[in-house]
């Protein structure tokens, strides 16, 4: 029987939070940048103060916010769903021979030398410590801000190496 835990909830919702805030500021710099010319706009003071009061032409502020920023954060809104659709299969299996972590890295019970899992209660890591193929020994910390299930990951895993 494997044991899953799959990207966490957190991450997925942070992701979103951020593409949401861009997508925003966008709007509000593309509002301010193209619409604010019109008397309905509710920002016509800031068409006068940018544009009117300056001869006519815009300034650099008002440049920027016909230009540069809303192609920026439209930009990174695209970054942030690109991002989140590449980790979206992320995950750790713990099965009867091993942990595989992002169906990339393979580690045997019998090559893990310690589990450090005084910080796991507190804030939600653990520390595997596991000999290499070559012999050199090295560790992995994993979180649950990365990964939902962890506690039954590490419980069974704990189990295994006993």
């Amino acid at each position: 029987m494997a044991l899953v835990a799959p990207l966490s909830k957190y991450k997925k919702k942070t992701f979103l939070i951020w593409m949401g805030l861009c997508f925003v500021f966008a709007v509000v710099f593309a509002y301010d940048g193209y619409l604010s010319k019109y008397k309905w706009s509710m920002r016509y003071s800031f068409y006068e103060k940018h544009v009117l009061e300056n001869d006519g032409k815009p300034d650099d502020t008002m440049v920027w916010n016909q230009k540069w920023l809303p192609l920026a954060c439209g930009g990174m809104v695209i970054l942030f769903g690109a991002y989140l659709f590449i980790i979206r299969n992320k995950k750790v299996v713990a099965d009867d021979t091993g942990l595989v972590i992002d169906d990339k890295l393979n580690i045997a019970y019998d090559s893990i030398l310690k589990i450090d899992k005084t910080r796991f209660d507190s804030n939600g890591r653990f520390t595997i410590t596991y000999r290499l193929p070559n012999g050199k020994e090295t560790d992995l910390e994993i979180s649950d801000r990365n990964y939902d299930n962890l506690k039954a990951i590490l419980d069974h895993t704990v189990a295994k190496i006993s």
